[in-house]
């Protein structure tokens, strides 16, 4: 936009003050009409503009409400627009008001059905075994659409060998579980209805209506005066100020409302207040009902497998595309992929692998396990006592003789700790961009089961901070060693379901391998040595599942070292 203005022509017959506020005046019209434009072309162009202030808190007009957040543009936006279509569930049905059970998924009058292989009932190692699943409701109607969340494992109690299955949704009521056969023996199918197709209409709910059921506050103190407010990344519209606390470095969001007499500054504990009352059909969560349900076989439930034939290179008619990442036997886990797991059995074989390293431990309680796994077996690894809140760390472990060093720090809020000093509350990315990294530097993240009640927009955003960071970490550093852990599978209780169903934790999963899917990271698949183990689902998985883990995490460590 031009604007000329003749000198000659304006002034003339004015006294000189006469035009330069003549002038002044029509400086302001010019400005006034190019804002005018560029905000006419930020409406247009959907974009938000964020004005820096200087104020340690922001009023609730300026606030991102109700999971509103800055929008991502570019490249970030691409991903996040695949990463939400690679994880879109089947629709699920309506809920008619009242609910009636009588049309729900019900996992006693569903079936499994083995089907025939190739040779008949004849079955080798190196086959694949491919299981139908017909899903009917209450009232024994099959089912006409998809959506119900299933989970599937192959395993030989005596041989203490176990496979995950994948779960094919064919989207009308009906579903595949594919497995690979891989030991000799029998090989007996379990096929469980974690939630009905109506539940998962129910939680998506929860997520768009309810995302703040999880209450977070923070305890702000000064001299004798102690204030508590509400806290989160979705706080509800109100006319009380609200202090912002987005990270600078990462722009991870976090709000609390301001305490009416103290100021932002004055914030110290990050708790977790418990549940907000849920409106939820109960009926749809019942245990031994239809959540975590073992639907039954309408023949055999197993097939014998004989010895791998010498010919064996055909492909299977029902080959399943990518196998699963290992499977247990005699209580050992074994990869499918180029690692070799060994067996660090004895605190001389872990201390010998470990000599000389640097583990640094990020995430939540699931992590802290194998720090806890650590202490409790590794000769001479002492905890130093930095007097930190108990489950929430920092932690630090030395052995001087063999120079080990291991550390924990749990991950930024969301946090469902009951306590955490804010001045031990740090994201993840900028812990690694204080790393110096090098091949005797080992990074282990794990960070899942804290954010189920949120967007999954947000759980992106935080993968992808964590990301960048590694990408820089192995930029400076190449040979540095980072494992991701994956999320797991657990028990349900209808409180704990609502706010952290494996459902949830499924997608999150998905989220996880993708966003890291193609980088120099090694994965520790928790969904699997979980859901392949005998042991029942526990979000902190017991002792014998954690050994594997570790074994594996091992084994990146010391590719060549056997205990």
């Amino acid at each position: 936009m031009k604007v000329q203005v003749c000198k000659s022509q304006v002034c003339t017959g004015l006294p000189k003050c006469g035009c330069i506020f003549l002038f002044l005046a029509i400086f302001v019209c010019i400005l006034i009409i190019y804002i005018m434009d560029i905000l006419a072309f930020l409406k247009k162009a959907n974009t938000i503009v964020i004005i820096p202030s200087v104020s340690p808190f922001t009023t609730p007009s300026e606030m991102h409400y109700n999971c509103k957040f800055q929008p991502f543009s570019g490249t970030d936006a691409h991903e996040e627009h695949l990463l939400l279509q690679s994880i879109a569930w089947p629709e699920t049905p309506p809920l008619p008001s009242p609910v009636s059970m009588n049309r729900t998924s019900d996992p006693a009058h569903s079936t499994f059905t083995i089907l025939p292989g190739r040779e008949g009932e004849q079955w080798h190692i190196g086959d694949k075994l491919e299981v139908l699943i017909k899903i009917h409701d209450f009232q024994g109607h099959p089912k006409n659409c998809g959506g119900d969340v299933l989970l599937a494992r192959l395993h030989n109690p005596t041989l203490d060998a176990g496979v995950a299955g994948q779960i094919v949704d064919h989207l009308n009521g009906s579903y595949s579980a594919l497995f690979f056969l891989l030991w000799e023996g029998s090989a007996q199918v379990e096929v469980t209805l974690v939630h009905p197709s109506e539940a998962v209409t129910e939680l998506r709910r929860l997520n768009i209506e309810q995302p703040d059921r999880m209450r977070f506050v923070s305890q702000f103190r000064s001299g004798s005066v102690t204030e508590t407010t509400k806290c989160h990344v979705c706080l509800r519209p109100t006319q009380q100020p609200v202090c912002n606390y987005t990270d600078l470095q990462t722009g991870e969001p976090w709000f609390c409302y301001k305490p009416k007499n103290l100021s932002c500054d004055a914030r110290i504990l990050h708790l977790r207040a418990g549940y907000q009352q849920i409106t939820a059909m109960d009926q749809l969560f019942q245990r031994g009902v239809n959540m975590k349900v073992s639907i039954p076989a309408s023949g055999p439930a197993g097939v014998t497998v004989l010895p791998k034939k010498k010919d064996n290179s055909e492909e299977s008619s029902n080959s399943v595309g990518p196998g699963p990442s290992g499977y247990y036997y005699q209580g050992v886990w074994k990869a499918l992929d180029d690692t070799t797991v060994h067996q660090f059995n004895t605190p001389s074989a872990i201390t010998q692998c470990l000599k000389g390293k640097v583990v640094h431990l990020y995430g939540d309680s699931t992590i802290r396990q194998w720090f806890e796994y650590f202490i409790a077996t590794v000769r001479d690894l002492k905890e130093f006592n930095l007097h930190s809140e108990k489950k929430v760390g920092p932690f630090i472990a030395l052995n001087y003789e063999n120079n080990i060093i291991v550390t924990y720090r749990v991950h930024g809020p969301p946090l469902h700790f009951t306590k955490v000093p804010t001045s031990e509350l740090r994201y993840i990315a900028n812990e690694l961009d204080s790393v110096t990294g090098g091949r005797n530097t080992v990074v282990v993240i794990g960070i899942w089961a804290h954010f189920c009640t949120f967007p999954t927009e947000i759980y992106i955003r935080r993968l992808q901070s964590i990301r960048r960071a590694v990408v820089r970490l192995l930029s400076r550093a190449p040979d540095t060693l980072v494992v991701i852990r994956t999320g797991n599978p657990k028990a349900l209780k209808l409180h704990e379901v609502l706010t952290n169903s494996d459902w949830y934790s499924l997608q999150r999963d998905k989220v996880l391998r993708a966003m890291f899917k193609g980088l120099n990271v090694n994965l520790v698949d928790a969904w699997e040595m979980v859901l392949a183990h005998h042991l029942p689902h526990q979000l902190h998985p017991q002792f014998p599942i954690i050994k594997n883990m570790i074994n594996v995490l091992l084994s990146y460590i010391c590719p060549q070292k056997d205990g």
